[in-house]
Order: structure tokens, then sequence, then C-alpha cells
């Protein structure tokens, strides 16, 4: 037998692994706009800088949190006169662009 208990706790658990998909996917996106825009600053375009920016994409997995994308953008932009504050400001601003995208077109 089904209780609204049982149907109110489905709903939260469907509610977080559609927020966890949502989470997910605007880091992602934070970080693909991340390394196009390392990419720029490299001198790299077209199929290059697409190609280094899923490296920025697939170094998110390396570690849990962001110190790992930090870390490889930081790194990769030593001696372009880009700080580590730099890519953090710049990380926060592509999440509030990735969001704002993920609310309109899913």
């Amino acid at each position: 037998m089904t209780t609204t208990f049982d149907k109110r706790e489905e709903g939260f658990e469907k509610k977080f692994a559609h927020d966890q998909e949502l989470r997910f996917k605007a880091m992602a996106r934070r970080n693909k706009m991340l390394g196009l825009w390392a990419a720029e600053v490299l001198g790299k375009s077209g199929a290059a800088a697409e190609a280094y920016a899923k490296e920025v994409v697939l170094a998110d997995f390396e570690e849990v949190g962001d110190n790992d994308v930090v870390r490889k953008v930081v790194k990769d932009l030593a001696g372009k006169g880009v700080t580590e504050a730099d890519v953090h400001a710049k990380m926060k601003a592509f999440l509030a662009q990735a969001i704002e995208q993920i609310k309109k077109h899913g």
C-alpha cells in the first residue's frame, strides 16, 4: 500500500536527482566555457580550442571540487598574465551564464 508519505518521499527523491543532474550540466557547461576562454588566451581556435575545452571538462573528474580544473587552467596559462583569482572569477561568471542557459534551453 502506497501512503502519502511514500509519494512525498518519492517526489523528494526525484527532485534531488533532477537537481543533481542540473548541477552536473551547469558545471560541465561552465568548464567548457572556461576551457574555450583559456584556449583563446592561448591563441587556439576552431577544433584546437574545442579539444582544449574538452580537456578542461575532463580535468574536473580528477578529484572532488574545482581545484583540479583551476590547477590545470592556471598551469596552462602560466606566463600569460592570468592569475588564480582571474580563473576563479571567470568560473563564477561562467557558472552564472551556464545556469541561465540551462534554465532557458535545458
